[in-house]
């Protein structure tokens, strides 16, 4: 956490990071095209690097929307996490070159300026098994180049965390606009059954790792204590500065559990939306486990000269039984903790 903007600064984890991604797309590439050679020699140079790019872009789109949930099923995830950004902006890079290569191979040789002709050259816009799929991919492509420049804490902090998080969640929607690019593809030129079943898979995993993570996160909790309060979890489930994690009326609560007693804010960390509650208690703040932004648990108020805040939450002990009041209170709004006994 700084209070000025830095240029990107490569720690040895970083370094370690970027080096295995970047021989990973090596190898990959690599391999691809040398088995290509051999199993389909009649194949195009072009069309080589076209199919490579392609489907090493899908492979690494796959891998980003696993890494969120993956990080909150297991912590072991979370250096993948950390490093997310650089994975985005490889698989943009990689996506480019397809987009590109596409472009110039099937759209540069007529007498229509090339991006003309992605739009005219198919005209079959009311039918589904013939629609023009590369259009698809091309909204697809902008998406992934306007997350993949806005990427730097500047434009969040400038576009403000809810419009910055909203513009990065629009990877669900080039994720859809993706998959529709490779199945009408597939159907208008591709026989080989592979790749069906690679997509069907990394679509399967996707969503199965949503909704464990979803689940994990303590949906649906229905007693009560007091008017307004509602049983969360039992003392014994909370860590010792850690916290347990509950979802309800539509708030994200970290119930903290530290130096004997007990504090409740909101799970959003104000940087880029990281899940407070998946981190620890240091120093005694509550540290994001994403990129280290700090709270101090009975306010929600970052420690000075920062400015964050989150929302702060009632709490009850009774017995064993941890209760919460899901009523947010306005943000920085410091509550006594609750203290445990003994």
């Amino acid at each position: 956490m700084s209070v000025n903007y830095a240029g990107i600064l490569w720690n040895r984890q970083k370094k370690i990071y970027d080096w295995i991604l970047f021989f990973f797309v090596l190898a990959y590439l690599g391999a691809y095209i040398g088995l290509t050679s051999v199993f389909v020699p009649e194949i195009t140079g072009e069309t080589m690097i076209i199919r490579a790019t392609a489907t090493l872009a899908l492979l690494l789109l796959h891998i980003i929307l696993m890494i969120g949930p993956l990080a909150r099923l297991n912590s072991k995830f979370l250096p993948m996490l950390y490093n997310r950004r650089h994975l985005g902006v490889t698989m943009f890079l990689v996506a480019l070159v397809h987009g590109i290569f596409s472009i110039l191979q099937f759209h540069s040789l007529g007498n229509k300026v090339a991006l003309v002709s992605l739009f005219t050259s198919n005209g079959n816009y009311d039918t589904l098994t013939q629609f023009p799929f590369q259009v698809l991919g091309f909204f697809a492509l902008i998406i992934f180049f306007l997350m993949a420049a806005t990427s730097h804490d500047f434009w969040l902090k400038n576009l403000s965390p809810r419009v910055w998080k909203s513009l990065h969640m629009m990877v669900y929607v080039a994720y859809a606009l993706i998959i529709m690019h490779v199945m009408l593809g597939i159907v208008q030129f591709e026989s080989h059954p592979f790749l069906y079943g690679f997509l069907m898979v990394g679509m399967m995993m996707v969503i199965a790792l949503h909704f464990a993570s979803s689940v994990k996160s303590g949906r649906g909790l229905d007693l009560k204590s007091a008017p307004g309060f509602y049983h969360a979890c039992d003392l014994k489930d909370i860590a010792d500065d850690c916290a347990k994690i509950v979802t309800l009326n539509g708030e994200s609560i970290a119930i903290f559990k530290y130096d004997g007693k007990l504090s409740a804010i909101n799970n959003v960390c104000k940087h880029q939306n990281g899940p407070l509650g998946e981190g620890k208690v240091v120093d005694g703040c509550v540290t994001c486990p994403w990129h280290g932004y700090q709270y101090e648990p009975h306010n929600g108020s970052s420690p000075p000269p920062f400015t964050e805040k989150v929302s702060t939450y009632h709490l009850k002990l009774e017995g064993e039984k941890v209760f919460v009041n899901p009523d947010p209170q306005p943000e920085g709004t410091a509550l006594d903790p609750i203290l445990i006994e003994g």
